[in-house]
C-alpha cells in the first residue's frame, strides 16, 4: 500500500516522498511497542508540562538561589506534579520489553523453536 501511495505522489510531491522514505523505518518504529503503549509515545507533552513548570518557576526566581537550593526547589516541583501524572497502561508490558521481547503491530512476537521429530 505504501508503495502504491509513493508511486503515485512521486511526480507532484518529489521532496515530501524523499523524506518520508528516507525516514520510513524511524516513523514506523512506534509499531514496534505494545499497543497499550501508544497513547504515551505519541506525545512528550507530559515531560513538556513538568519542565514547563520547573522552568518558570527557576527563571522567577534566578539569583537569589544557591545550587544546592535550585535542586531541592527543582526536586520539590517535581514531586508535585508527579501527583497529577496517569498511570502508564500496560504496565505488564514493561518487563518484557526491557527482556528484549519484539512487537509487531503493538502484538508480541512470540518466537516458536522448530520441534524435530522423534
Amino acid at each position: 500500500m505504501l508503495a502504491q501511495a509513493i508511486e503515485m505522489e512521486a511526480e507532484a510531491y518529489a521532496k515530501a516522498v524523499d523524506c518520508l522514505t528516507k525516514d520510513q523505518n524511524a516513523s514506523l518504529a512506534f509499531y514496534d511497542f505494545p499497543a497499550e503503549h501508544w497513547d504515551h509515545l505519541r506525545t512528550s507533552n507530559p515531560i513538556e508540562s513538568v519542565f514547563a513548570t520547573v522552568r518558570h518557576r527557576t527563571v522567577r526566581t534566578k539569583g537569589s538561589l544557591s545550587w544546592k537550593i535550585a535542586q531541592l526547589m527543582v526536586f520539590k516541583l517535581v514531586m508535585a506534579a508527579a501527583r497529577t501524572w496517569r498511570r502508564l497502561k500496560g504496565q505488564n508490558q514493561l518487563p518484557k520489553l526491557i527482556a528484549g521481547a519484539r512487537f509487531l503491530d503493538g502484538i508480541e512476537v512470540i518466537e516458536t523453536k522448530p520441534q524435530s521429530a522423534a
